[in-house]
């Protein structure tokens, strides 16, 4: 009996330990286990004394000793459970703190986005207003009558084939020669290399529809030797240029030998008994321009816009004054602001209008840095320079020349509405609308829509959708340009895949910024729409009999 109540002690207390090592409940139960065995094997030895086997009492006595030594180890392990709990509930404080942080950032963020999100819902509201105040009329329940655009096109048409092209023709000679004399009259070494003019806009896109003829002529310039151009977008990685002049960029003078793997002839004395084979001595005698000098903004390496319009006003005039004995027709600056802004007057009293302006190609691209735009009154401060794609949109228009069916009415469209819209400005004046505005949205409609819909028969349809695209585009306050990150430009453009794969440019972006100009334009644009048919009809005088007639020197 003794044997077998030692033996299942034994096991029981091998239990407990090993137990004991995986939850805190089953080590309470082993110091509670503990005590009692020794309380047992004190009453069973107290009851057993007459035994004298001193064999089995060395045996207990061992047996007794390895209890000690596990009773001992049991109690070490609670004390290490204790320290861990204890450490965890420090944790656990940690943490509340952290995720209380967290709620009260999160709690504050929700607020923030309430009051933005009510800010908006105020602004739409207010948007939604102005629409509504200006009699907001629907494109698609204009009236238009189709006989009066018919007669519209008839005679856009003949004037487009008749006059333009002589214009042009005129035009072209004249800046030739203007240009030539220009080059004459600059210093190679100071001033300015002059190339040639590259004809953009209305009247070399075949969409002039008003008068004065107005031709846009944009000029090349480079720097003299030893000088170079660098150039920073407004997309590079590291640009520096400001967020709200997206389209824009820099340009840096530097001399060749500021750049990586330029000649350093100019820079190092060969002295005389060497030559470079890659320039003259004359070459090296190069005159060493101030910042000044090369038409840079005041203690800045970088092209300043008005410096260069100030240099080419004033090398144009002096250009005129060399060939004018040669002409008989007077010319005139329209602007002084804007440099090459030029009117030509024939006796007969005629009057042609160009624009002559000073760019920088962008590398072997055919996109400039416009010195200014005619529409543009603003502009971006110095010294940032927009960027004009002026020479693909050109392309862009002759691709969809050949996609489109043979009579389509693409420019008739364009020429309908650039003319509601000149003649809305006269009654109301200026706003931000531009003609720029209404090409980009005539492009996008072109490419969002199948060729085959732009017959001649269908041009009622498509001015409505021109219509109804600038109002969306209006209610949005958003017209991207056509070119800029748009992924559906065909491949025969050409476009500058970095600049095609960048974000878009949203080209209503100052009416985001100004309330009074955007609360203006849209005014203007309602009242455009609401008197399209008169403007049209009045346009085309009729005879008694209802049908209209025209002269060829009838004025648009």
């Amino acid at each position: 009996m003794f044997r077998s109540s030692y033996i299942t002690v034994a096991h029981k207390v091998w239990w407990i330990s090993y137990k004991g090592e995986e939850t805190f409940y089953q080590h309470e139960l082993s110091r509670k286990t503990c005590k009692g065995l020794d309380l047992q094997l004190t009453g069973f030895l107290q009851e057993n004394s007459t035994v004298q086997d001193d064999e089995l009492m060395a045996r207990m006595q061992e047996h007794e000793e390895r209890l000690e030594m596990e009773k001992a180890r049991l109690e070490k392990e609670l004390l290490q459970l204790d320290a861990k709990q204890e450490e965890a509930s420090s944790d656990d404080g940690y943490d509340w703190y952290v995720w209380s942080t967290v709620s009260l950032v999160v709690f504050l963020a929700i607020e923030m986005c309430r009051v933005n999100l009510a800010d908006t819902e105020i602004q739409t509201a207010e948007d939604e207003d102005i629409f509504s105040e200006s009699g907001s009329i629907n494109p698609r329940t204009m009236v238009l009558d189709k006989d009066i655009l018919c007669s519209f096109c008839d005679r856009c048409t003949y004037a487009s084939a008749h006059e333009n092209w002589r214009v042009r023709e005129f035009v072209e000679g004249f800046a030739d020669d203007l240009l030539e004399s220009l080059r004459s009259v600059c210093d190679r070494e100071l001033d300015m290399e002059v190339w040639d003019f590259v004809g953009v806009g209305s009247m070399f896109e075949s969409w002039k529809v008003c008068k004065p003829l107005l031709c846009d002529l944009i000029v090349p310039l480079s720097p003299p030797e030893p000088h170079s151009f660098q150039f920073d977008l407004w997309c590079s990685p590291s640009s520096d240029v400001p967020p709200d002049l997206k389209g824009c960029g820099v340009i840096k003078v530097t001399r060749f030998a500021e750049n990586e793997g330029a000649c350093l002839c100019g820079s190092v004395n060969l002295g005389d008994d060497m030559l470079c084979l890659v320039h003259s001595r004359n070459d090296g005698l190069k005159v060493d321009c101030s910042p000044n000098e090369l038409l840079c903004s005041k203690n800045t390496p970088y092209l300043a816009k008005d410096q260069v319009m100030k240099w080419f006003q004033i090398a144009v005039t002096k250009a005129w004054g060399r060939i004018s004995h040669k002409y008989e027709f007077e010319v005139t600056f329209r602007n002084l602001d804007a440099a090459g802004a030029l009117k030509i007057r024939f006796r007969s009293g005629k009057v042609i209008v160009m624009n002559i302006i000073p760019v920088i190609q962008l590398e072997d691209t055919d996109a400039y840095f416009v010195s200014h735009f005619p529409s543009d009154c603003d502009g971006s401060p110095e010294p940032y320079w927009p960027l004009s794609f002026a020479v693909y949109e050109r392309n862009l228009l002759k691709h969809f020349a050949k996609c489109l069916p043979e009579h389509s009415c693409h420019l008739l469209c364009l020429q309908i509405v650039t003319f509601l819209h000149r003649k809305q400005t006269g009654l109301t004046g200026k706003s931000a609308l531009t003609n720029y505005h209404l090409k980009t949205a005539v492009l996008h409609l072109l490419l969002n829509k199948n060729p085959y819909t732009w017959g001649i028969e269908s041009l009622e349809h498509r001015l409505r959708d021109v219509f109804g695209f600038l109002q969306r585009s209006l209610q949005e306050k958003r017209l991207h340009h056509v070119l800029i990150g748009n992924s559906k430009l065909p491949k025969e453009v050409q476009f500058p895949e970095m600049f095609h794969r960048t974000e878009p440019v949203n080209l209503f972006r100052s009416l985001v910024l100004q309330r009074e100009l955007y609360a203006g334009t849209v005014r203007h644009f309602q009242e455009m729409l609401k008197n399209a048919p008169v403007l049209l009809q009045e346009f085309l005088p009729f005879l008694s009999n209802g049908d209209t007639h025209w002269r060829r020197d009838d004025s648009l």
